[in-house]
């Protein structure tokens, strides 16, 4: 499985966002309320939807299942113009990017992020860097079906 390595412009991005936890994910309840009201987002760039997590700097080295992190259900906008009430704003740094394609259902994704971490990252040219990860929720996702196809942005820089 190798990845394409791209070099990702600044997005701006509207969403809801919460902190989480591996143990404590709630992944669904944010979804659920975003997709309620994403239709009054007016801007869009995409019709994709954005699934982004913001780790803290140790979360990959200490790692553990209680750990917190901010989860984010977006979409990319053109200009931060006509936010919706209740929404917030986020810009996405630009960066370098390993992009994997992940075809499956959840359930099975957590040997695909341990391939990612565990194997191809450190026998990669590149590290980990400390910048959002996230996923594009495109016209190919199915939401909890074994056909569903997205992308995985993981950010990277050259060691």
């Amino acid at each position: 499985m190798t990845p394409k390595i791209v070099p990702l412009k600044k997005k701006k991005l509207v969403g809801l966002s919460t902190e989480m936890s591996l143990v404590d994910n709630r992944t669904s309840e944010l979804w659920k309320n975003f997709r309620q009201r994403s239709s009054k987002i007016v801007n869009r760039s995409s019709d994709d939807f954005i699934s982004l997590q913001e780790y803290p700097a140790n979360y990959f080295q200490e790692f553990s299942p209680i750990a917190k992190y901010v989860k984010w259900a977006c979409v990319e906008v053109e200009d931060f113009n006509s936010v919706p009430e209740g929404m917030n704003r986020l810009i996405l740094d630009g960066g370098l990017f390993a992009v994997f394609n992940y075809k499956g259902s959840a359930q099975n994704v957590a040997s695909f992020f341990q391939y990612i971490y565990g194997e191809w990252i450190p026998n990669s040219d590149y590290n980990l860097d400390n910048r959002p990860h996230f996923e594009v929720l495109g016209a190919k996702y199915k939401n909890n079906d074994p056909n569903s196809e997205e992308e995985v942005w993981i950010p990277i820089q050259e060691k």
